[in-house]
């Protein structure tokens, strides 16, 4: 078993009308999580572009902590208030400490492959900043900042297969994203790429050193 800290704010959406109300601001299906489960979602603007990237766990019957990236918890719990009008749930920040873990079965699930993600855990860490970050790239999760900002449509960093329920009711967003899913292609993707390999690409978002002293980026590359 492989551990890594991550940094994460959080957001705690609690009370009698807490799923209904995420049920309707994101765009995951979280009202059909059982307790203890989680899944990634997006909360979008009406527009189809990413206000924060997240993961919704179901703590309890009327209890969820959202997790979204470093310096994002502020816009996530403004947006939530912002537009909550009667719905019956408190919104509040929290403070944990994040560990992604690479081969157990303890956490809950998240936005990662293959990890699962745990909190306030005091299990040792074994990889650092920089091998997650590696291990990131070669796994082709975007990343906030990076591979993830306003400008881009979640299906170009490939979101829309891992974030977003095509069966669920409505959320901000909805219209733009099932349009292009069922009508349409986007016109540039994300992809793993070796730089130095000859990939005609649009913007390389991040890169690492492999151990051998090869490259390994993600880059938006045109259809």
């Amino acid at each position: 078993m492989e551990v890594a800290a991550r940094e994460r704010d959080f957001v705690r959406v609690a009370g009698p009308d807490a799923a209904d109300y995420l049920q309707r601001m994101v765009s995951n299906d979280v009202e059909a999580l059982a307790v203890g489960g989680a899944c990634p979602a997006l909360l979008l603007t009406a527009k189809a572009r990413v206000i924060a990237p997240l993961v919704v766990w179901r703590r309890g019957d009327e209890d969820f902590l959202v997790l979204t990236e470093p310096g994002l918890g502020d816009r996530v719990r403004e947006e939530l208030l912002r537009l909550r009008f009667r719905a019956t749930c408190e919104i509040e920040a929290e403070e944990h400490e994040s560990v992604l873990v690479f081969g157990g079965a303890e956490g809950f699930a998240t936005d990662w492959p293959g990890a699962r993600e745990m909190l306030d855990s005091e299990l040792a860490k074994t990889l650092d900043r920089d091998e997650l970050e590696l291990r990131r790239i070669e796994a082709g999760v975007p990343r906030w900042g990076h591979e993830i900002d306003e400008r881009i449509l979640p299906a170009e960093a490939g979101l829309d297969a891992t974030h977003i329920s095509f069966s669920k009711g409505c959320y901000p967003g909805q219209e733009p994203i099932a349009r292009l899913h069922y009508r349409g292609h986007t016109n540039r993707e994300l992809r793993v790429v070796e730089l130095g390999a000859g990939v005609e690409v649009e913007r390389v978002t991040s890169e690492a050193k492999r151990p051998d002293g090869s490259r390994v980026a993600l880059a938006y590359v045109r259809r």
